[in-house]
């Protein structure tokens, strides 16, 4: 495991202390009640902007606090373990990542400082189908004499209904397949012929899918290079699973404490179930796996921060074992709570849900195993 600095554990803290004190689970089940169509409330994510949170992998030019991802990671790890609803995934990561690996000064000027200080949100718009496949990238952006006009869809585009700033990956040239021919733009929300629909998922986030009809672009709307987007965009990606994998291993990790001291604590025949050997076990098998898991994760936010040559296998790597975790962990506290577990009165039926979510995003265990696979020359 990454060893931490003073700083990163004053922050992890301190995200542990307001995310149990300020945005427990119960403030989420009331969020999923309330029919908020944004999926967060903008109350918290105001908070969560003013200590910081925001723009923690923003350089200071740009108005940000400039630390690292392994320092996010801690943050989304916290977040994670309460289930808290925010932008910080979407935007803090996932849009500052791509204009900071793709943008050019004017575009960075533009909208960092925005992110950083909450006034704009973005989202990251690559899938078409409902698996992730960014090889299989359709949606056509063709040459005008001013720009170009984006035309065709995207699906379950992370808090893609309440985004000011939409980064989407377009196809200039080639066929779905090719490895060339890819180009990220800059898409504002509200552009013309822009259609965003927002779903009500089963874990209550923000989704959306969008509809891109004749949408007009000037030329300075290309993030990086024409065609050359795939190197932005796998970047990009990486950075976000590995991310999403430390939100998940928070998940996780509250998962098994809960059941822990329900097992603890819940009595049956006249004894702890905690004592029966069998259990003993499945808690053995979930504390094994959340601690390699562990390892994982901080390997590769700090491979990021180190521009490591193997972040996209280690990104992989960690995105694959916390997808596996999430999914024991959230079944566990389900089948151990017994009756109780299977109620919507219950929370576990809320970390099952949000765990089925985050296993499919940006690719599940299967798609990253197969990955790393490749990526290790097998």
């Amino acid at each position: 495991m990454a060893v931490l600095n003073e700083e990163q554990m004053m922050l992890r803290d301190a995200a542990k202390s307001w995310a149990s004190e300020k945005s427990p689970v119960s403030q989420f089940r009331a969020l999923r009640d309330s029919g908020n169509v944004d999926g967060f409330d903008r109350a918290v994510w105001a908070e969560m902007v003013e200590m910081g949170w925001a723009g923690i992998i923003v350089p200071e030019e740009f108005g940000g606090v400039g630390l690292d991802h392994l320092t996010l990671g801690l943050v989304l790890e916290e977040t994670g373990r309460t289930l808290t609803a925010s932008p910080l995934f979407s935007t803090a990561l996932v849009a500052t990542t791509a204009l900071l690996l793709g943008g050019n000064d004017a575009q960075k000027s533009e909208w960092l400082p925005k992110f950083a200080s909450g006034e704009a949100l973005g989202a990251l718009a690559v899938d078409e189908a409902a698996h992730h496949a960014p090889d299989r990238i359709a949606l056509e952006a063709k040459r005008t004499g001013n720009g170009y006009v984006l035309s065709g869809k995207k699906v379950f585009v992370i808090d893609g209904g309440t985004a000011d700033l939409l980064i989407v990956a377009a196809r200039t040239s080639g066929k779905p397949g090719d490895a060339n021919g890819i180009t990220l733009f800059l898409v504002p929300g509200d552009a013309s012929g822009v259609t965003r629909t927002k779903l009500k998922m089963a874990d209550g986030r923000g989704v959306a899918n969008i509809a891109f009809d004749n949408v007009e672009l000037p030329a300075d709307a290309v993030l990086g290079g024409v065609d050359q987007g795939v190197a932005i965009l796998e970047a990009t990606l990486d950075h976000a699973r590995a991310g999403l994998a430390a939100e998940m291993l928070g998940a996780a990790a509250q998962s098994f404490d809960v059941t822990l001291e329900y097992l603890k604590t819940r009595t049956q025949f006249g004894q702890l179930i905690g004592t029966f050997q069998a259990l003993q076990h499945r808690a053995a098998k979930m504390y094994t796996d959340l601690e390699l898991t562990r390892s994982c994760v901080e390997a590769a936010l700090a491979a990021i921060d180190k521009q490591a040559n193997d972040v996209s296998a280690l990104c992989s790597l960690a995105k694959a074992r916390a997808s596996e975790l999430v999914h024991l962990t959230s079944n566990e506290m389900v089948q151990m709570h017994g009756g109780i577990g299977m109620t919507d009165a219950h929370d576990s039926g809320l970390y099952m849900k949000r765990a089925r979510a985050t296993e499919a995003t940006y690719g599940g265990a299967s798609f990253h195993r197969d990955r790393y696979a490749t990526l290790m020359g097998y």
